[in-house]
């Protein structure tokens, strides 16, 4: 073997080593760049399924079908009020000098009259109504067109305003009727028995809420024969259908519906404080609404039976002392009303009309509202633990109730020395002297002085200047009287006062005495 052959041995070993480094780093290679692209290709959420988006379809539900059925018969309402002449006239000067030092009074004290006014804007309103016959009756709320010069409609999809006549309102109830001309039958809400509702049912409310036509929002009834604090004489005749569906401004007047599609009330108030939903709406009920309507379309008005009586509820206490069941305790009875004549008595307790039971004055008012003016009512009484029946001739109650006075609230007496009684107040003997100064009516009774605070008697609402005249039917008339009975009580007893108290502003006398009836339970330390 020579040099070159040993060369050329050496040169090809050495190609073969190369060739299979390079044989191998391929190999290596290709298997780390197969492990990267599987790296990359494993899913982030293994075992993850991918949403799909599905065909739109038309979702059918109740709700939907009751706005497609009730729409069209809700309206939208506003009102237009032209602005009224100032009172005063130009160019009369005032009695005397005003206090406030305003650009009115310079005005007026220097020259004689106000300063130039501008144009006075009309008041505009909006609300909503249901229509309910097709020749173009529609149900609102009273306030929506109180005092409007002008009543404009607006129909379902439609930009046209149509004027509206007012056929007839009951302030009551916060109900009117309008009526417009549409020319056509109109489509026509139809009315359900509200009685028939339930605390849990559905309720639909639709109206125009700050003017928004056609707004349909859903709830429940959350509650029944709600009535509203402050309502005044009124709040008599409302018991409201309670529901969380929302109701706004705007959306007085409108239909709450149930799931059937009918008319179970009249939208009409909410419990805010601040103006608008906070989850709490009032609805009139239905079997209102349709009691008003009817004699509305009959004669333009309502009206009312009365007979002539104030009451007051019975709590269980005083139902238990005078051995009655149920009913109410007449407090007064109106000179020459038909309670009068027929011989009702204050201190009577009214349990039926006609035979129909009543249980709190809701019933009564109910049983005496409805009956036809004229017409002759059997209301029976328990006096003095003896069942009676009196045939009473049934009075309008708009000239019954407007010769009615209200009992004012006393004000506190003179804080003056009395004996002091375990109810909580105390009291002193009416010497005859006073009580012709006090214009009292009867003889007997103690003068309540003062009332502790928190105590039984200021708890049951006894006040200062009432004059107590029994106490658990047992009449007294002097201070010994009062400690007697007390000390035949105990804790857990029902304790009934029978207390006069003036409607004078003082409470001392001289106007006239009506008779209360406050109880309560006598707790520990009482």
């Amino acid at each position: 073997m020579n040099f070159f052959d040993t060369l050329r041995r050496q040169r090809l070993l050495s190609f073969t080593l190369i060739l299979f480094t390079l044989s191998v780093g391929i190999v290596i290679g290709t298997l780390l760049d197969t492990g990267v692209k599987a790296a990359k290709d494993q899913p982030a959420a293994p075992g993850a399924k991918p949403l799909t988006i599905p065909d739109p379809v038309e979702m059918q539900n109740s709700f939907s079908q009751l706005a497609k059925q009730l729409e069209p018969a809700v309206v939208h309402i506003s009102v237009t009020s032209e602005p009224k002449a100032p009172a005063q006239a130009r160019g009369r000067r005032r009695p005397g000098p005003s206090e406030d030092e305003d650009m009115n009074d310079l005005f007026q004290r220097f020259f004689g009259f106000g300063p130039p006014e501008g144009p006075r804007m009309p008041r505009r309103g909006l609300g909503s109504g249901v229509i309910v016959d097709p020749s173009g009756y529609i149900l609102t709320n009273y306030h929506v067109i109180e005092k409007a010069d002008r009543i404009q409609v607006t129909l379902h999809e439609s930009q046209d305003k149509l004027d509206a006549k007012l056929i007839g309102s009951d302030p009551d109830t916060d109900l009117a009727v309008i009526k417009i001309d549409a020319k056509r039958p109109l489509p026509a809400a139809k009315i359900g028995n509200s009685d028939a509702m339930q605390v849990g049912d559905w309720a639909v409310a639709i109206g125009s809420p700050f003017g928004l036509q056609a707004t349909v929002t859903a709830g429940i009834i959350s509650a029944k024969e709600r009535s509203i604090e402050g309502g005044g004489n009124s709040s008599i005749f409302q018991r409201f259908l309670q529901t969380d569906a929302a109701i706004n401004p705007g959306n007085s007047g409108g239909p709450l519906i149930n799931i059937r599609g009918e008319v179970i009330g009249i939208n009409t108030a909410i419990a805010s404080g601040t103006g608008g939903y906070q989850g709490i709406g009032f609805a009139l009920p239905s079997n209102t609404a349709v009691k008003v309507y009817n004699q509305i379309i009959k004669t333009g008005r309502v009206t009312r039976g009365a007979i002539g009586v104030n009451f007051q509820e019975a709590k269980p206490e005083l139902l238990q002392v005078y051995g009655v069941n149920q009913g109410v305790v007449v407090i007064t009875v109106n000179p020459g009303t038909p309670a009068e004549k027929a011989g009702i008595k204050a201190g009577d307790f009214i349990t039926a009309v006609d035979g129909k039971p009543v249980r709190n004055g809701q019933d009564l008012v109910n049983n005496i509202s409805d009956l036809p003016i004229g017409s002759t009512t059997v209301v029976t009484v328990l006096r003095d633990g003896k069942k009676m029946d009196f045939k009473v001739s049934v009075g309008d109650r708009a000239s019954i109730v407007s010769g009615e006075r209200t009992p004012e609230s006393p004000g506190p007496g003179a804080e003056e020395e009395g004996s002091p009684a375990k109810f909580g107040i105390m009291i002193e003997e009416l010497t005859p002297a006073r009580r012709q100064e006090m214009g009292l009516p009867d003889s007997g009774g103690v003068l309540v002085r003062s009332v502790s605070p928190g105590s039984f008697a200021d708890d049951i609402g006894i006040m200062p200047n009432d004059v107590i005249v029994s106490v658990n039917k047992r009449d007294v008339s002097s201070v010994a009287d009062v400690r007697k009975i007390q000390g035949t009580l105990k804790p857990g007893d029902p304790v009934a006062f029978r207390v006069l108290r003036s409607t004078s502003p003082l409470g001392r006398g001289r106007g006239e005495w009506t008779t209360l009836f406050l109880a309560g339970t006598l707790k520990e330390s009482q």
